[in-house]
C-alpha cells in the first residue's frame, strides 16, 4: 500500500478541519431563508395638509392684524350714522319760482329746451331767462347746476319735477347769469320729449320762405312776462300780436 509523502497535496474531497469562529455558535431556530424588514407606511399627504392648514390659519391671523391697525386712530362718530350724514347733506327738494333759469339742449333732439322751458314757465318752477343748444350736442348725462348753496334746495325741487335729474354745485355756467342751468343730455326722460317732437313735426310741415325749418336756436325770456325777448329791439313779444311791446310804454 502506497504511503503519503510529505508535502503531497490532499486528496480532493478531504474534509478540511479549520479553527472554530463565532458563526460555529449561533443557536438554531425554525426560521429559514432570507428576512427582511417590513417597508414603514410614508405620511407625506398628512404633513402637506397639515402645512396647508397651518398656512391658512396664518394668513387669517395676518389679515386681522392689518385690518385691527388700519381702524387704529379712528375716532368714531358720535350720534350720527352713515345714513344720516348723507341724508343731512342733501337738501329738502323745494321749487321756488323766483329762480332764474337758464336750459341748455346738449342733445340732437330738435326744440327740446324750448319745450322744457315752456313746461317750467307754465308750471311756475321758475323763470326762466335762457334756452338754447349747448355747446356740444353729446351730452350722455341731464342735470340741474347751481353755484350758490342757497340754491340747493331750488335746484333739487327742479331736477325732481324734471325727471328725477342729479344736481351738482359749479361756476362754470355763470355767463349765463342765472340761478340754476338745465342741461338736457341723452338720459332725459323728462317732461318736453313729446312737446318737442310736436314742435319739430309742425317745423317740417311748415318751413319758412328760405326754406329751412326751426332749431332749437338760442332765445332770450323776459322774465317778467314770460315772453321771447326781440333781439332787435330788445323788448318782450306779445305772444297774442307777434309785435316787439315796450312794458313801460303807456296802453291805450
Amino acid at each position: 500500500m502506497a504511503k503519503r509523502t510529505e508535502g503531497a497535496p490532499a486528496r480532493r474531497g478531504a474534509r478540511q478541519d479549520y479553527p472554530e469562529d463565532r458563526f460555529d455558535r449561533i443557536p438554531h431556530s425554525g426560521r429559514v431563508g432570507a428576512h427582511r424588514m417590513t417597508a414603514r407606511p410614508r405620511y407625506t399627504w398628512q404633513f402637506l395638509i397639515a402645512g396647508l392648514l397651518g398656512f391658512a390659519v396664518l394668513t387669517g391671523i395676518g389679515v386681522l392684524a392689518v385690518h385691527a391697525a388700519g381702524n387704529a386712530g379712528k375716532l368714531p362718530v358720535t350720534g350720527q350714522s352713515p345714513s344720516s350724514s348723507a341724508t343731512a347733506a342733501t337738501p329738502d327738494a323745494k321749487l321756488d319760482p323766483d329762480a332764474t333759469i337758464a336750459i341748455l339742449n346738449g342733445t340732437t333732439t330738435e326744440h327740446l329746451s324750448s319745450a322744457v322751458g315752456t313746461i317750467i314757465t307754465d308750471q311756475k318752477w321758475g323763470s326762466v331767462l335762457f334756452w338754447g343748444s349747448a355747446s356740444e350736442s353729446d351730452v350722455e348725462i341731464s342735470a340741474v347746476f347751481y353755484s350758490d348753496p342757497e340754491d340747493a334746495a331750488a335746484a333739487a325741487g327742479l331736477a325732481k319735477e324734471l325727471g328725477g335729474l342729479s344736481t351738482y354745485t359749479t361756476t362754470d355756467y355763470a355767463d349765463y347769469a342765472a340761478d340754476l342751468v338745465v342741461l338736457l343730455g341723452a338720459d332725459y326722460r323728462g317732461p318736453g320729449l313729446d312737446e318737442a317732437a310736436a314742435m319739430t313735426a309742425e317745423a317740417d310741415a311748415a318751413p319758412d320762405a328760405s326754406g329751412t325749418t326751426e332749431s332749437d336756436e338760442a332765445v332770450e325770456i323776459d322774465p317778467a312776462t314770460g315772453w321771447e325777448i326781440d333781439p332787435v329791439t330788445g323788448f318782450p313779444i306779445d305772444p297774442a300780436t307777434g309785435l316787439a311791446t315796450d312794458p313801460a310804454a303807456p296802453t291805450s
